[in-house]
């Protein structure tokens, strides 16, 4: 049957079904166990499953009112209690309040007789009992095989095996059944449990490479749709957790807010607004360049901003962070007290993959970050092949992107391949930041530039990217002359440049003042001829004048002696 894991499903139920309580294995189920059915949970030794018998009897007391019967054939009652307390699950407690019996049976191999005659009559009547006293819904027995183990007929052990499954529908109990791996393609040693069980779960605890991981699978479930690939699963002190993380579609939604990075000049680079929320960001570069300072800078504004951010170190303890942060003036304890960043350390040896993306997830269940850090992803290397390490960042960057939350990833490159990452997601990544190393003139320094950012404008120019006590700082380096100058080159090549143009501008400021004096001079020259112009002008106009008057004095003379004469 096909894979329905995600999403709500629009079909109808063709029997009830009761929720187991395990965190991610009723997602898987489509609901839960087949109500009033036996199902067969199989795996080898330390797969876990007895304790999956005894949590799904435990969730049933304490969260569903149903009470239970744990009938075990291999541990007593006492040794069962401890051993489950490590998960956190007072199982004596729920003993005294009659929410849950323990039936220890214990079976002498050579005092079982095969006369044809043996049958599970004995047991019926006691598991019967113990249902009535308790009221039970749900049974656990574990192990089938101890049951059966002096039986060598298979004739008799398929007509009992045949008759339990049957006893245990009539009396309408959800029940498990646990049974040990059988060899080659069977599931369990009898390999007839299997074809008479109404669901079959197999659990898998395999070691690769000196790594432990423990897998899940459903393998069969009668009427049911049901999640059909491996899903990683853990057991620790909070019972078992399933991860039901392969089947996720590229159905998640996306936003228009904006996140700072925490570098001023690179939220210049983005639009000046920063990152979008949900996205997903790479980081990459060789060693040194400061991928974990753009990672601690960008976790150091989130925040800041009141939001939570859960930094994933593999090669750093988190003290080891704090400390090396502070040096560039950033400081990420007073964050962690106030409970909005919180560190996840660990050498990616200690786990198998499937085992990390469990715990990373399981982490970030209880966490509930607006943003994740993982720093750097390249160190899984270490555990798988690219093939794999690839695969498992692909479900946990499709994971997050459907809840919404921000990821930045660094990753360690080599020299000369920077624009290749070895886990091979660059093209899963909305935003791709480089670090390099800029070499020249015997000097190494850090540059950083916008691969790409999609959905956004962003800047194709390289920023020298530097480190200091006063933080993050991102500047233009100088270019010229088809070379890029960094450091003490661009220092020196600014100082030069200054010095020119210092003496380019006192040579203008000279030739400024020449002409200034020359224009005083032509002014003054000007005025001089202007004023000796207005000088011979008013010598001029005062000749014209006397002229005029003359000639006037003359006429009027003419006029009288013209009158004396008459």
């Amino acid at each position: 049957m096909g894979s329905r894991v995600h999403g709500k499903s629009a079909k109808k139920l063709i029997f009830p079904k009761s929720p187991s309580g395990i965190k991610g294995l009723d997602e898987i189920l489509e609901g839960g166990l087949p109500t009033g059915r036996p199902t067969l949970v199989c795996g080898n030794a330390g797969c876990g499953k007895t304790l999956l018998a005894m949590e799904f009897l435990v969730r049933g007391a304490t969260e569903y009112n149903e009470p239970g019967i744990f009938m075990s054939f291999e541990e007593s009652a006492g040794d069962l209690i401890q051993n489950v307390a490590s998960l956190g699950f007072d199982v004596q407690k729920l003993i005294d309040e009659k929410k849950i019996f323990i039936d220890f049976v214990y079976f002498e191999k050579n005092e079982i007789e095969e006369t044809g005659e043996y049958d599970l009559e004995p047991l019926f009547i006691r598991l019967g009992n113990a249902i009535d006293t308790v009221g039970a819904k749900r049974v656990a027995l574990d192990t089938i095989e101890s049951l059966f183990s002096g039986l060598s007929n298979e004739t008799i052990l398929r007509a009992e095996l045949r008759r339990l499954f049957r006893w245990l529908k009539v009396r309408g109990v959800t029940a498990i059944i646990t049974g040990e791996s059988g060899i080659n393609s069977s599931l369990t040693r009898h390999g007839l449990e299997e074809y008479v069980s109404d669901c079959v779960i197999f659990l898998d605890h395999r070691i690769d490479d000196q790594i432990s991981t423990r897998r899940l699978r459903v393998v069969k479930y009668r009427g049911s749709l049901h999640g059909t690939n491996e899903y990683p699963f853990l057991i620790d002190e909070q019972g078992i957790t399933v991860f039901p993380i392969t089947s996720l579609k590229l159905e998640h939604g996306t936003s228009n807010e904006r996140l700072s990075t925490g570098i001023e000049r690179l939220d210049a680079m983005l639009e000046g607004k920063g990152f979008y929320k949900g996205s997903s960001i790479l980081v990459s570069g060789t060693p040194g360049t400061g991928k974990t300072s753009v990672a601690s800078s960008f976790a150091h504004a989130i925040c800041r901003d009141g939001k939570k951010c859960l930094y994933f170190a593999f090669e750093e303890s988190p003290s080891q962070i704090i400390r090396n942060m502070r040096s560039i003036g950033m400081d990420l304890k007073p964050w962690v007290d106030a409970g909005l960043l919180r560190f996840h350390s660990s050498r990616p040896t200690v786990f198998g993959l499937e085992s990390h993306l469990a715990v990373m997830f399981k982490t970030m269940q209880d966490f509930k970050p607006d943003v994740v850090v993982v720093d750097p992803i390249s160190n899984l290397l270490s555990v798988s092949d690219e093939k794999n390490v690839q695969s498992m960042f692909t479900r946990l960057i499709d994971t997050l992107k459907n809840q919404q939350v921000t990821t930045m990833m660094t990753n360690l490159t080599h020299f000369g391949i920077e624009e290749q990452t070895q886990v091979g997601i660059s093209s899963l990544m909305d935003t791709w930041i480089l670090l390099k190393d800029l070499e020249a003139e015997g000097e190494r320094n850090r540059g950083l530039y916008v691969l790409k950012s999609r959905g956004m404008a962003h800047s194709n120019q390289i920023r020298e990217f530097i480190l200091s006590e006063q933080g993050i700082s991102l500047i233009e380096p100088y270019i010229g002359m088809g070379e890029v100058k960094t450091g003490s080159a661009r220092y020196i090549q600014e100082t030069i440049d200054t010095a020119e143009a210092k003496k380019h501008e006192e040579e203008l400021e000279r030739q400024r003042v020449k002409l200034e004096t020359r224009r005083k001079v032509l002014d003054a020259q000007i005025a001089a001829l202007q004023a000796e112009f207005e000088t011979e002008k008013s010598e001029f106009e005062r000749i014209m004048e006397e002229e005029k008057q003359a000639k006037h004095a003359k006429r009027q003379e003419k006029n009288h002696l013209g009158s004396m004469r008459g």
